[in-house]
């Protein structure tokens, strides 16, 4: 056993916390469900959260926390497809922005590409707007809401992935069913690059239904996670995740939530960081615009297309060019994909008209659904499919 570091891997001492949180998570779950204490208790030290959590387990954790193989650890998360990073250093690049957290994770293990957490890079200014960084990386956003959102919420937040990415900000978001995931999907269909974060390992999707979303964020962006390979999900790493979603945002835009929505709690910890919130309305008889006008009500900016967004993340004046998504669509599918894409804007809208033209069935029903999970054509009635309209620059 190593104490020390190979010149690309996190250092022991992170790599030991991210095991010890591991290690306590049915602990830390016994006391979320009964006392919330999320917000002090991850910034404990090891012993102190050993102390305050372990009870009659304290005497083996601390022997397993004193003989920690670090090189074992970084043996699981390379055979895990994975690369790293702890505050101290590691193959891809520590966000700065998560080092305002007073409980930073130790370790972000990454699904996906480096070169997506150095986008994540941006500071907000003293104004609380986002802007570039002295590297001209772009604010991030991030845009999470309810999960048995509504279509209008689905909608809504694929249109402002679509329309952020589009213009060249990252889109950041937890890859939960309903408006998250919706919001990966507009943002890789604008052409973008996002992130998600994930309350287990960064290895395998959450929910596991989401496999093929995972498959492409981690293509196109990356999938993050502060626990180490092979941890499942527990109810308290969703708000324990939630803090790390906030912290790497500029601006934290909230599509749909109910009064106890978890997503307010993402809007908490943005505003708690300085950063800037938004919300959008819906309407006034629905149960998923409780939270969001309640945000709205108390401070929170009132956005309605991506336009407003990049007015906040960016500042007055300081709005990126944006390229029409249309051709961030062009530029960015496989060839297969953009001339089926084409031909449906030509108005060949059914699978008749398509395999008319002397495709393969199979390719043609493959095609649509890889086009309608990135959000780029949508199902209408009558067996059609027709493109989704893309937001313009205003």
């Amino acid at each position: 056993m190593s104490d020390g570091r190979p010149a690309a891997g996190p250092c022991r001492g992170c790599l030991r916390r991210a095991w010890l949180l591991a290690a306590l998570g049915g602990h830390i779950e016994r006391r979320h469900v009964e006392r919330d204490p999320l917000r002090g208790l991850l910034a404990l030290p090891d012993h102190a959260l050993i102390d305050a959590l372990a009870g009659p387990r304290r005497e083996a954790l601390l022997r397993a926390h004193e003989g920690f193989d670090a090189d074992a650890a970084r043996r699981r998360i390379g055979a895990a497809g994975l690369t790293a990073a702890c505050v101290h250093g590691g193959e891809v690049r520590y966000p700065e922005r998560l080092r305002r957290l007073p409980d930073a994770p130790a370790v972000l293990h990454l699904a996906g590409r480096g070169e997506a957490l150095a986008l994540l890079d941006a500071a907000a200014d003293a104004g609380g707007h986002g802007g570039p960084d002295p590297e001209g990386a772009p604010p991030a956003v991030a845009i999470v809401g309810a999960r048995r959102a509504s279509p209008y919420g689905l909608e809504t937040a694929r249109a402002l992935g679509r329309g952020l990415a589009a213009a060249g900000l990252p889109v950041v978001s937890g890859m939960a069913l309903g408006a998250d995931s919706a919001a990966h999907e507009g943002a890789l269909a604008g052409g973008g690059t996002t992130v998600a974060v994930l309350a287990g390992g960064a290895e395998r999707p959450y929910p596991a239904s989401k496999g093929r979303l995972y498959r492409q964020i981690r293509r196109y962006g990356a999938a993050i996670s502060e626990m180490p390979p092979g941890t499942a999900a527990r109810r308290w790493g969703f708000p324990a995740r939630n803090r790390i979603i906030a912290a790497l945002a500029a601006v934290t835009v909230v599509v749909e939530a109910t009064e106890r929505s978890g997503s307010l709690i993402t809007a908490d910890f943005a505003h708690d960081l300085g950063a800037t919130v938004a919300a959008v309305p819906g309407p006034v008889s629905s149960p998923l615009s409780a939270g969001t006008h309640a945000l709205i009500r108390d401070g929170a900016a009132l956005v309605t297309d991506a336009g407003d967004v990049l007015d906040l993340a960016c500042g007055p004046g300081g709005r990126p060019p944006v390229e029409d998504a249309e051709a961030a669509v062009r530029r960015t599918l496989p060839p297969a994909l953009r001339k089926l894409h084409e031909d449906l804007v030509r108005g060949q809208d059914t699978v008749a008209a398509l395999v008319d033209g002397g495709r393969p069935l199979t390719d043609v029903l493959t095609g649509l659904a890889e086009l309608e999970l990135l959000g780029t054509v949508a199902r209408a009635a009558g067996g059609r499919y027709l493109p989704v309209a893309y937001p313009r620059a205003r």
